[in-house]
């Protein structure tokens, strides 16, 4: 059964989850939902999730929201306009409580407190998908693999180290791919993929449920237990025994114009560590996640801006060198260096400047002979002249926040005196 047939036969409701609080990425999530966070210069993280399904030609999509959602609202309302009148849309909506007087406490929940958008749209397939995550994937494919295998459930997973099984659900599979086992973040002994020593087969949090199945299983389960509020620790055990549940390998999966280096590239954003070197994997001179694909364009708000700038200090200065790094609209860089860095819209870079491994958000100056070192800048900051970051680290654990393997970030509304 070809994508064409699924597109054009298939009516698919796409449920994006993007109500969490990204406690974990905290500060960058102190004033903002986590798939608002700014990434790869222009983009937000809610961005890749978006273009999936609408390069996909998947274009019936709600939002789920909830925590801290006044950035994310007004991006996806600028940047995100479809036409209504012709059945596309991407909808965003809020908690609105209509099982009772709870916000969502778990992914399932979600979708059970929306459960009327669903029979309102009646969809022959629902995609549920989260919003926090940088990939590419062409979801007819996993359409495709659905309908078959004959599915009620398929559950998009990736292969990944034994060591670092606790950090999601880890799936057991038979030959045909069917689910024949699940354990939640497991502490010792993950499941291993048959003939793949070392490797476990991860779920992506990626679900494609066909319609009525969906429903009538929330509503059974949701009713006989109301404390079943999550698909990794409720649903799918309950489901995978006794119905057909099966795993698509997102490394199957192919996007037109990719380069096979570049295939299965997949990240979970949800820490400041995966955050920064996901942000770093596109700075590469060969880098492991392309932007540059215009089989499969990754659209975003148009930040109407003039053309980086690159510049002297002065007449006699060397001129504005980056290196390996991400330059978005807006930027100028005025005799300073920039190495292997993201650069968001309208950061200036002043006469001396460094900035190296590091992120830095829109509108953020940085004034002459500032030296900038692996560290994350919130937008709009101003950073003194001379003034320097991520060269003492037990100073900025003081004055910032500083993780483990010495990411050093300053959030939104930090004050810098200068030297």
């Amino acid at each position: 059964m070809s994508a064409t047939f699924n597109r054009h036969n298939k009516n698919v409701l796409c449920m994006i989850m993007a109500g969490g609080q990204g406690s974990r990425l905290s500060p960058l999530t102190r004033d903002r939902a986590k798939p608002a966070v700014h990434f790869g210069g222009i983009y937000r993280i809610i961005d890749f999730v978006l273009n999936n399904f609408i390069n996909s030609s998947v274009f019936k999509i709600k939002i789920l929201t909830q925590f801290k959602s006044d950035s994310l609202n007004k991006h996806v309302s600028a940047a995100w306009g479809l036409n209504p009148s012709t059945g596309q849309y991407v909808d965003l909506v809020p908690a609105q409580m209509r099982t009772g007087n709870d916000w969502y406490k778990g992914t399932s929940d979600a979708i059970f407190q929306n459960i009327n958008l669903i029979t309102d749209e009646r969809p022959d397939l629902v995609a549920i998908f989260g919003g926090d995550h940088i990939y590419k994937m062409d979801v007819n494919q996993m359409v495709d693999f659905h309908l078959k295998h004959q599915a009620m459930l398929t559950i998009a997973a990736i292969p990944i180290p034994v060591s670092e099984a606790s950090e999601f659900g880890i799936i057991e599979v038979d030959e045909n791919s069917r689910m024949i086992g699940f354990e939640e973040k497991p502490k010792s002994n993950p499941k291993q993929i048959p003939g793949r020593k070392g490797w476990c087969l991860a779920s992506m949090g990626n679900y494609i449920f066909t319609s009525k199945f969906l429903v009538r299983q929330l509503l059974e389960i949701h009713q006989s237990n109301p404390k079943a509020i999550d698909f990794g620790h409720n649903i799918l055990p309950h489901l995978y025994p006794s119905h057909p549940v099966y795993v698509y390998d997102f490394t199957t999966n192919v996007i037109k114009g990719e380069h096979p280096k570049t295939k299965g590239y997949w990240r979970d954003v949800g820490t400041i560590d995966a955050f920064y070197e996901a942000n770093m994997d596109i700075c590469a001179s060969e880098p492991i996640f392309d932007l540059y694909n215009e089989a499969w364009p990754i659209r975003t708000f148009n930040w109407n801006m003039p053309p980086a700038k690159f510049s002297r200090g002065g007449t006699d200065e060397v001129g504005g060198v980056a290196v390996n790094s991400i330059i978005s609209a807006g930027c100028i860089i005025n005799g300073a260096s920039v190495v292997n860095s993201v650069l968001s819209p309208g950061v200036t870079v002043q006469k001396g400047a460094l900035v190296e491994d590091s992120i830095i958000f829109p509108g953020v100056t940085i004034a002459p002979g500032a030296r900038i070192k692996k560290a994350i800048i919130e937008k709009n900051l101003h950073i003194p002249a001379r003034f320097e970051v991520g060269y003492n680290l037990d100073r900025d654990e003081a004055m910032f926040h500083l993780t483990e393997s010495g990411i050093v970030v300053l959030a939104k509304d930090t004050v810098i005196k200068g030297n």
